[in-house]
Protein backbone atom coordinates (compact mmCIF):
# COMPACT_ATOMS: atom_id res chain seq x y z
CA UNK A 1 0.00 0.00 0.00
CA UNK A 2 1.28 3.44 -0.93
CA UNK A 3 1.95 5.99 1.80
CA UNK A 4 -0.11 9.12 2.47
CA UNK A 5 -3.42 7.37 2.95
CA UNK A 6 -6.04 9.15 5.03
CA UNK A 7 -9.27 7.35 5.89
CA UNK A 8 -12.51 9.14 6.72
CA UNK A 9 -15.07 7.02 8.57
CA UNK A 10 -18.65 8.28 8.36
CA UNK A 11 -20.14 7.71 11.81
CA UNK A 12 -22.73 10.41 12.37
CA UNK A 13 -26.06 8.80 11.40
CA UNK A 14 -29.03 8.40 13.73
CA UNK A 15 -29.85 4.75 13.11
CA UNK A 16 -33.40 5.11 14.38
CA UNK A 17 -34.47 1.80 12.83
CA UNK A 18 -32.29 -0.07 15.32
CA UNK A 19 -34.89 0.79 17.99
CA UNK A 20 -32.11 1.14 20.55
CA UNK A 21 -31.02 3.59 23.23
CA UNK A 22 -27.44 3.43 21.96
CA UNK A 23 -25.84 4.33 18.66
CA UNK A 24 -26.23 1.61 16.04
CA UNK A 25 -22.48 1.86 15.42
CA UNK A 26 -21.67 0.37 18.83
CA UNK A 27 -23.82 -2.72 18.31
CA UNK A 28 -21.64 -5.77 17.91
CA UNK A 29 -20.95 -8.63 15.55
CA UNK A 30 -19.05 -11.38 17.37
CA UNK A 31 -18.31 -9.09 20.34
CA UNK A 32 -16.79 -6.32 18.23
CA UNK A 33 -18.60 -3.04 17.56
CA UNK A 34 -19.51 -2.22 13.96
CA UNK A 35 -17.46 0.97 14.00
CA UNK A 36 -14.53 -0.80 15.65
CA UNK A 37 -14.42 -3.23 12.75
CA UNK A 38 -14.19 -0.29 10.34
CA UNK A 39 -11.48 1.43 12.39
CA UNK A 40 -9.57 -1.87 12.42
CA UNK A 41 -9.80 -1.94 8.63
CA UNK A 42 -8.56 1.63 8.35
CA UNK A 43 -5.53 0.69 10.43
CA UNK A 44 -4.97 -2.56 8.53
CA UNK A 45 -4.68 -0.76 5.18
CA UNK A 46 -1.95 1.43 6.65
CA UNK A 47 -3.80 4.71 7.06
CA UNK A 48 -1.51 7.52 8.11
CA UNK A 49 -4.48 9.28 9.67
CA UNK A 50 -8.06 8.29 10.54
CA UNK A 51 -10.85 10.84 10.82
CA UNK A 52 -14.23 9.85 12.23
CA UNK A 53 -17.15 12.11 11.36
CA UNK A 54 -19.47 11.87 14.36
CA UNK A 55 -22.78 13.46 15.22
CA UNK A 56 -25.83 11.79 16.74
CA UNK A 57 -24.93 9.99 20.00
CA UNK A 58 -21.30 10.74 19.30
CA UNK A 59 -20.39 10.09 22.92
CA UNK A 60 -21.18 6.40 22.36
CA UNK A 61 -19.05 6.25 19.24
CA UNK A 62 -16.14 8.19 20.68
CA UNK A 63 -16.12 6.03 23.81
CA UNK A 64 -15.56 3.00 21.59
CA UNK A 65 -13.02 4.50 19.16
CA UNK A 66 -11.08 6.44 21.77
CA UNK A 67 -7.86 8.00 20.51
CA UNK A 68 -7.60 5.76 17.45
CA UNK A 69 -9.06 8.56 15.31
CA UNK A 70 -9.41 12.32 15.10
CA UNK A 71 -12.96 13.67 15.22
CA UNK A 72 -15.00 15.95 12.99
CA UNK A 73 -18.43 16.93 14.30
CA UNK A 74 -21.47 16.98 12.01
CA UNK A 75 -24.03 18.93 14.01
CA UNK A 76 -26.71 18.85 11.29
CA UNK A 77 -27.20 15.66 9.30
CA UNK A 78 -27.34 17.15 5.81
CA UNK A 79 -25.92 14.28 3.77
CA UNK A 80 -22.65 12.53 3.06
CA UNK A 81 -21.22 15.50 1.19
CA UNK A 82 -21.91 17.71 4.19
CA UNK A 83 -20.32 15.11 6.47
CA UNK A 84 -17.14 15.13 4.40
CA UNK A 85 -17.08 18.93 4.49
CA UNK A 86 -16.72 18.68 8.28
CA UNK A 87 -13.61 16.52 7.81
CA UNK A 88 -12.10 18.82 5.16
CA UNK A 89 -9.96 20.86 7.60
CA UNK A 90 -8.00 17.70 8.42
CA UNK A 91 -7.29 17.21 4.71
CA UNK A 92 -6.12 20.75 3.96
CA UNK A 93 -2.50 20.90 2.82
CA UNK A 94 -2.26 17.11 2.50
CA UNK A 95 -1.38 15.11 -0.61
CA UNK A 96 -2.12 11.50 -1.43
CA UNK A 97 -5.35 9.51 -1.26
CA UNK A 98 -8.35 9.64 1.04
CA UNK A 99 -10.54 6.55 1.51
CA UNK A 100 -14.19 6.98 2.50
CA UNK A 101 -15.64 4.22 4.68
CA UNK A 102 -18.82 3.89 6.76
CA UNK A 103 -19.17 2.86 10.38
CA UNK A 104 -22.21 0.72 9.59
CA UNK A 105 -20.59 -1.21 6.69
CA UNK A 106 -18.31 -3.50 8.68
CA UNK A 107 -17.50 -6.47 6.42
CA UNK A 108 -15.30 -4.89 3.74
CA UNK A 109 -12.13 -6.92 3.30
CA UNK A 110 -8.70 -5.35 3.61
CA UNK A 111 -7.76 -6.82 0.22
CA UNK A 112 -10.69 -5.06 -1.46
CA UNK A 113 -9.72 -1.61 -0.18
CA UNK A 114 -6.07 -2.19 -1.04
CA UNK A 115 -7.07 -3.08 -4.62
CA UNK A 116 -9.25 0.03 -4.79
CA UNK A 117 -6.44 2.33 -3.61
CA UNK A 118 -3.82 0.69 -5.80
CA UNK A 119 -6.08 1.00 -8.87
CA UNK A 120 -6.64 4.67 -8.10
CA UNK A 121 -2.90 5.24 -7.88
CA UNK A 122 -1.95 3.08 -10.88
CA UNK A 123 -4.63 4.54 -13.18
CA UNK A 124 -4.06 8.08 -11.88
CA UNK A 125 -7.75 8.52 -11.08
CA UNK A 126 -8.96 11.49 -9.08
CA UNK A 127 -11.88 9.37 -7.90
CA UNK A 128 -12.22 5.59 -7.81
CA UNK A 129 -15.56 4.13 -6.76
CA UNK A 130 -16.27 0.71 -5.35
CA UNK A 131 -19.35 -0.50 -7.21
CA UNK A 132 -21.43 -3.69 -7.41
CA UNK A 133 -23.78 -5.37 -9.85
CA UNK A 134 -27.25 -6.06 -8.42
CA UNK A 135 -30.09 -7.89 -10.14
CA UNK A 136 -32.45 -5.70 -8.13
CA UNK A 137 -30.73 -2.35 -7.55
CA UNK A 138 -33.73 -0.63 -5.93
CA UNK A 139 -32.69 1.90 -3.31
CA UNK A 140 -29.13 2.40 -4.54
CA UNK A 141 -27.46 5.16 -6.51
CA UNK A 142 -26.82 4.12 -10.13
CA UNK A 143 -23.46 4.41 -11.87
CA UNK A 144 -23.57 6.56 -15.00
CA UNK A 145 -21.01 5.73 -17.70
CA UNK A 146 -20.29 7.23 -21.10
CA UNK A 147 -20.22 5.29 -24.37
CA UNK A 148 -16.67 4.03 -23.73
CA UNK A 149 -17.41 2.95 -20.15
CA UNK A 150 -15.89 5.82 -18.19
CA UNK A 151 -17.72 6.85 -15.00
CA UNK A 152 -19.33 10.24 -15.50
CA UNK A 153 -21.60 10.45 -12.48
CA UNK A 154 -23.95 8.85 -9.97
CA UNK A 155 -27.68 9.38 -9.80
CA UNK A 156 -29.56 8.66 -6.59
CA UNK A 157 -32.67 6.46 -6.69
CA UNK A 158 -35.07 9.28 -5.81
CA UNK A 159 -33.61 11.52 -8.51
CA UNK A 160 -33.27 8.84 -11.22
CA UNK A 161 -35.34 8.63 -14.38
CA UNK A 162 -37.13 5.43 -15.39
CA UNK A 163 -34.28 4.53 -17.75
CA UNK A 164 -31.62 5.28 -15.14
CA UNK A 165 -33.34 3.06 -12.61
CA UNK A 166 -32.81 0.10 -14.93
CA UNK A 167 -29.03 0.39 -14.52
CA UNK A 168 -27.77 -2.55 -12.45
CA UNK A 169 -24.36 -1.18 -11.45
CA UNK A 170 -24.76 0.52 -8.10
CA UNK A 171 -22.68 2.76 -5.88
CA UNK A 172 -21.44 1.18 -2.65
CA UNK A 173 -20.64 4.61 -1.18
CA UNK A 174 -17.00 3.62 -0.69
CA UNK A 175 -14.46 5.76 -2.54
CA UNK A 176 -10.81 6.52 -2.97
CA UNK A 177 -10.17 10.16 -3.87
CA UNK A 178 -7.16 12.25 -4.67
CA UNK A 179 -7.08 14.57 -1.66
CA UNK A 180 -6.44 17.83 -3.53
CA UNK A 181 -9.04 17.08 -6.23
CA UNK A 182 -11.63 16.20 -3.58
CA UNK A 183 -11.08 19.38 -1.58
CA UNK A 184 -11.61 21.42 -4.73
CA UNK A 185 -14.70 19.49 -5.86
CA UNK A 186 -16.66 19.53 -2.59
CA UNK A 187 -16.77 23.32 -2.77
CA UNK A 188 -19.17 22.96 -5.68
CA UNK A 189 -21.67 20.53 -4.12
CA UNK A 190 -25.18 22.02 -3.89
CA UNK A 191 -28.30 20.60 -2.20
CA UNK A 192 -30.24 20.64 -5.48
CA UNK A 193 -32.05 17.33 -5.05
CA UNK A 194 -35.24 15.80 -3.71
CA UNK A 195 -33.77 15.44 -0.22
CA UNK A 196 -32.25 18.91 0.05
CA UNK A 197 -28.96 17.29 1.05
CA UNK A 198 -25.34 17.64 0.01
CA UNK A 199 -24.60 14.43 -1.91
CA UNK A 200 -21.03 13.19 -1.93
CA UNK A 201 -22.00 11.40 -5.14
CA UNK A 202 -22.15 14.77 -6.92
CA UNK A 203 -18.37 14.96 -6.64
CA UNK A 204 -18.00 12.41 -9.43
CA UNK A 205 -19.81 14.52 -12.03
CA UNK A 206 -18.05 17.67 -10.80
CA UNK A 207 -14.66 16.02 -11.28
CA UNK A 208 -15.64 14.59 -14.67
CA UNK A 209 -16.86 17.99 -15.88
CA UNK A 210 -13.48 19.43 -14.88
CA UNK A 211 -11.76 16.86 -17.09
CA UNK A 212 -10.45 14.74 -14.24
CA UNK A 213 -10.25 10.97 -14.53
CA UNK A 214 -12.84 9.03 -12.57
CA UNK A 215 -13.09 5.24 -12.49
CA UNK A 216 -14.66 2.32 -10.68
CA UNK A 217 -13.87 -1.15 -9.41
CA UNK A 218 -16.63 -3.75 -9.13
CA UNK A 219 -16.52 -5.61 -5.80
CA UNK A 220 -16.12 -9.37 -6.15
CA UNK A 221 -18.41 -10.28 -3.24
CA UNK A 222 -21.52 -8.14 -2.80
CA UNK A 223 -21.85 -9.14 0.86
CA UNK A 224 -18.83 -6.94 1.61
CA UNK A 225 -20.82 -3.77 1.05
CA UNK A 226 -23.87 -4.71 3.11
CA UNK A 227 -24.79 -2.15 5.76
CA UNK A 228 -26.66 -2.32 9.06
CA UNK A 229 -29.81 -0.28 9.55
CA UNK A 230 -31.79 -2.50 11.90
CA UNK A 231 -31.34 -5.58 14.05
CA UNK A 232 -32.55 -7.85 11.28
CA UNK A 233 -29.64 -6.69 9.13
CA UNK A 234 -27.32 -6.99 12.12
CA UNK A 235 -28.21 -10.67 12.37
CA UNK A 236 -27.81 -11.09 8.62
CA UNK A 237 -24.29 -9.65 8.66
CA UNK A 238 -23.41 -11.83 11.63
CA UNK A 239 -24.52 -14.81 9.55
CA UNK A 240 -22.44 -13.63 6.59
CA UNK A 241 -19.35 -13.23 8.75
CA UNK A 242 -19.92 -16.64 10.36
CA UNK A 243 -20.00 -18.34 6.97
CA UNK A 244 -16.97 -16.37 5.77
CA UNK A 245 -14.90 -17.37 8.80
CA UNK A 246 -16.05 -20.99 8.83
CA UNK A 247 -15.44 -21.37 5.10
CA UNK A 248 -11.90 -20.08 5.57
CA UNK A 249 -11.18 -22.69 8.23
CA UNK A 250 -12.65 -25.49 6.14
CA UNK A 251 -10.45 -24.46 3.20
CA UNK A 252 -7.49 -24.73 5.57
CA UNK A 253 -8.32 -28.32 6.48
CA UNK A 254 -10.65 -28.02 9.47
CA UNK A 255 -13.76 -30.21 9.55
CA UNK A 256 -16.89 -28.30 10.60
CA UNK A 257 -19.87 -30.62 10.81
CA UNK A 258 -22.52 -27.89 10.64
CA UNK A 259 -21.40 -24.41 9.73
CA UNK A 260 -24.85 -22.98 10.50
CA UNK A 261 -24.42 -23.61 14.22
CA UNK A 262 -20.67 -23.25 14.70
CA UNK A 263 -19.57 -19.84 15.96
CA UNK A 264 -15.87 -19.16 15.42
CA UNK A 265 -14.94 -15.55 16.02
CA UNK A 266 -12.31 -13.50 14.20
CA UNK A 267 -8.64 -14.25 14.69
CA UNK A 268 -8.93 -17.93 15.68
CA UNK A 269 -6.22 -20.37 14.56
CA UNK A 270 -7.20 -24.03 14.08
CA UNK A 271 -4.90 -26.82 12.88
CA UNK A 272 -5.51 -29.40 10.18
CA UNK A 273 -7.85 -32.35 10.69
CA UNK A 274 -9.42 -30.83 13.78
CA UNK A 275 -13.13 -31.59 13.97
CA UNK A 276 -15.59 -28.99 15.25
CA UNK A 277 -18.95 -30.44 16.28
CA UNK A 278 -22.19 -28.38 16.24
CA UNK A 279 -23.12 -25.67 18.77
CA UNK A 280 -19.53 -24.83 19.53
CA UNK A 281 -18.39 -21.26 20.23
CA UNK A 282 -14.71 -20.32 19.92
CA UNK A 283 -13.75 -16.78 20.86
CA UNK A 284 -11.18 -14.47 19.26
CA UNK A 285 -7.52 -15.23 19.82
CA UNK A 286 -7.95 -18.94 20.59
CA UNK A 287 -5.33 -21.29 19.13
CA UNK A 288 -6.17 -24.97 18.52
CA UNK A 289 -3.70 -27.53 17.22
CA UNK A 290 -3.98 -30.42 14.75
CA UNK A 291 -6.24 -33.46 15.11
CA UNK A 292 -8.32 -32.07 17.94
CA UNK A 293 -11.98 -32.77 18.58
CA UNK A 294 -14.11 -29.90 19.84
CA UNK A 295 -17.75 -30.08 20.96
CA UNK A 296 -20.62 -30.46 20.58
CA UNK A 297 -21.84 -27.64 22.86
CA UNK A 298 -18.36 -26.49 23.79
CA UNK A 299 -17.45 -22.92 24.72
CA UNK A 300 -13.80 -21.95 24.28
CA UNK A 301 -13.22 -18.44 25.50
CA UNK A 302 -10.44 -15.90 25.29
CA UNK A 303 -6.85 -16.78 26.12
CA UNK A 304 -7.04 -20.51 25.32
CA UNK A 305 -4.31 -22.48 23.55
CA UNK A 306 -4.91 -26.14 22.75
CA UNK A 307 -2.14 -28.50 21.63
CA UNK A 308 -2.44 -31.36 19.16
CA UNK A 309 -4.79 -34.32 19.58
CA UNK A 310 -6.81 -32.58 22.30
CA UNK A 311 -10.43 -33.46 22.99
CA UNK A 312 -12.85 -30.90 24.36
CA UNK A 313 -16.26 -32.52 24.60
CA UNK A 314 -19.85 -31.58 25.22
CA UNK A 315 -20.80 -28.85 27.70
CA UNK A 316 -17.18 -27.92 28.43
CA UNK A 317 -16.12 -24.31 28.99
CA UNK A 318 -12.50 -23.19 28.84
CA UNK A 319 -11.21 -19.73 29.72
CA UNK A 320 -7.56 -18.59 29.71
CA UNK A 321 -6.53 -22.22 29.68
CA UNK A 322 -3.59 -23.96 28.01
CA UNK A 323 -4.13 -27.63 27.21
CA UNK A 324 -1.18 -29.90 26.37
CA UNK A 325 -0.99 -32.48 23.60
CA UNK A 326 -3.26 -35.49 23.92
CA UNK A 327 -5.23 -34.25 26.91
CA UNK A 328 -8.97 -34.83 27.20
CA UNK A 329 -11.75 -32.84 28.82
CA UNK A 330 -14.65 -34.95 27.58
CA UNK A 331 -17.74 -33.38 29.13
CA UNK A 332 -19.47 -31.16 31.67
CA UNK A 333 -16.42 -29.32 32.98
CA UNK A 334 -15.26 -25.74 33.54
CA UNK A 335 -11.51 -25.12 33.39
CA UNK A 336 -10.60 -21.47 33.88
CA UNK A 337 -7.18 -19.83 34.44
CA UNK A 338 -5.58 -23.20 34.07
CA UNK A 339 -2.45 -24.88 32.68
CA UNK A 340 -3.06 -28.50 31.75
CA UNK A 341 -0.13 -30.69 30.80
CA UNK A 342 0.14 -33.50 28.26
CA UNK A 343 -1.89 -36.70 28.40
CA UNK A 344 -4.28 -35.48 31.12
CA UNK A 345 -7.77 -36.90 31.57
CA UNK A 346 -10.28 -34.57 33.20
CA UNK A 347 -13.32 -36.39 34.50
CA UNK A 348 -16.93 -35.35 34.03
CA UNK A 349 -18.09 -32.53 36.28
CA UNK A 350 -14.62 -31.23 37.16
CA UNK A 351 -14.26 -27.48 37.74
CA UNK A 352 -11.53 -25.06 38.70
CA UNK A 353 -12.66 -22.74 41.50
CA UNK A 354 -10.55 -19.90 40.16
CA UNK A 355 -12.23 -16.85 41.72
CA UNK A 356 -11.93 -16.11 45.44
CA UNK A 357 -14.25 -13.11 45.36
CA UNK A 358 -11.44 -10.66 44.68
CA UNK A 359 -8.84 -12.25 42.40
CA UNK A 360 -8.63 -14.91 39.71
CA UNK A 361 -6.20 -17.64 40.70
CA UNK A 362 -4.39 -20.27 38.68
CA UNK A 363 -4.55 -24.05 38.60
CA UNK A 364 -1.57 -25.99 37.24
CA UNK A 365 -2.01 -29.62 36.27
CA UNK A 366 1.08 -31.65 35.39
CA UNK A 367 1.50 -34.25 32.66
CA UNK A 368 -0.42 -37.54 32.67
CA UNK A 369 -2.70 -36.66 35.55
CA UNK A 370 -6.04 -38.38 36.03
CA UNK A 371 -8.75 -36.28 37.62
CA UNK A 372 -11.80 -38.19 38.77
CA UNK A 373 -15.34 -37.07 38.10
CA UNK A 374 -16.96 -34.29 40.13
CA UNK A 375 -13.66 -32.83 41.36
CA UNK A 376 -13.29 -29.24 42.56
CA UNK A 377 -9.80 -27.77 42.16
CA UNK A 378 -9.65 -24.73 44.45
CA UNK A 379 -7.05 -22.34 43.04
CA UNK A 380 -4.29 -21.54 43.53
CA UNK A 381 -3.33 -25.19 43.44
CA UNK A 382 -0.83 -27.40 41.63
CA UNK A 383 -1.07 -31.07 40.72
CA UNK A 384 2.25 -32.81 40.09
CA UNK A 385 2.93 -35.11 37.13
CA UNK A 386 1.18 -38.50 37.18
CA UNK A 387 -1.03 -37.54 40.12
CA UNK A 388 -4.43 -39.17 40.56
CA UNK A 389 -7.41 -37.37 42.07
CA UNK A 390 -10.20 -39.50 43.48
CA UNK A 391 -13.70 -38.77 42.21
CA UNK A 392 -15.73 -36.34 44.27
CA UNK A 393 -12.69 -34.64 45.83
CA UNK A 394 -12.31 -30.97 46.67
CA UNK A 395 -8.60 -30.24 46.33
CA UNK A 396 -7.33 -27.21 48.23
CA UNK A 397 -3.64 -28.13 48.67
CA UNK A 398 -0.92 -28.99 46.17
CA UNK A 399 -0.61 -32.66 45.22
CA UNK A 400 2.91 -34.08 44.75
CA UNK A 401 3.84 -36.03 41.64
CA UNK A 402 2.87 -39.73 41.51
CA UNK A 403 0.38 -39.30 44.38
CA UNK A 404 -3.25 -40.19 45.02
CA UNK A 405 -5.32 -37.40 46.56
CA UNK A 406 -8.64 -38.06 48.28
CA UNK A 407 -10.54 -35.14 49.75
CA UNK A 408 -14.07 -36.18 50.66
CA UNK A 409 -16.08 -37.14 53.72
CA UNK A 410 -16.30 -40.80 54.70
CA UNK A 411 -19.66 -42.24 53.74
CA UNK A 412 -22.09 -42.62 56.61
CA UNK A 413 -25.24 -44.74 56.28
CA UNK A 414 -28.03 -44.37 58.81
CA UNK A 415 -30.35 -47.32 58.43
CA UNK A 416 -34.09 -46.78 58.49
CA UNK A 417 -33.58 -43.00 58.76
CA UNK A 418 -36.33 -42.26 56.19
CA UNK A 419 -38.60 -45.18 57.05
CA UNK A 420 -42.24 -44.31 57.77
Amino acid sequence: MENNIITVVMAAGKGTRMKSNKSKLVHKIYEKELVTRVIDLAEDIGSDEIIAVVGHQREHVQAVIGDRAKYAIQKELLGTGHALMQAAPYLEGKKGKVVILYGDVPLIRKETIEKLVNKSIKDKESATLLTAIYDNPTGYGRIMRDTVGRVIGIVEEKDASVAERKIQEINSGIYCFDIEALLDAIKYIKPNNAQGEYYLTDVIKIMHDKGLKTGAMIVEDNTEILGVNDKIQLELLTRVLRMRINTGHMKDGVTIEDSNCTYIHDGVIIGKDTVIHPNTTIKSGVIIGDNCEIGPNAYIREGCVLGNNVKVGSFVELKKTVVGDGSKIPHLSYMGDCEIGKGVNVGCGTITCNYDGTNKNKTIIGDNCFIGSNTNLVAPVKLGDNSFIAAGSTITDDVPADSLAIARERQVVKKDWNKN
